[in-house]
């Protein structure tokens, strides 16, 4: 692998799910505005950092997993 998974399991879980919702709520309610794309753009990023198990944005705070 290119990264180190850097988010504990229920961490990945939830960004996972929290994602889906995002996704849901931009597709039936928001539609094709901009904030429905900012939106579904943002559950996007949360479902793919919580199935990579590797989050830029906390790498970047140098933030890791206890082994």
């Amino acid at each position: 692998m290119f990264y180190v998974k850097n988010l504990p399991n229920w961490e990945r879980a939830i960004r996972v799910v929290m994602g889906l919702v995002l996704i849901a709520i931009a597709i039936v309610y928001l539609g094709k505005t901009a904030i429905g794309f900012g939106a579904g753009a943002m559950g996007v990023m949360a479902a793919m950092s919580g199935i990579m198990g590797f989050c830029p944005a906390c790498a970047l705070a140098g933030r890791r997993l206890k082994q």
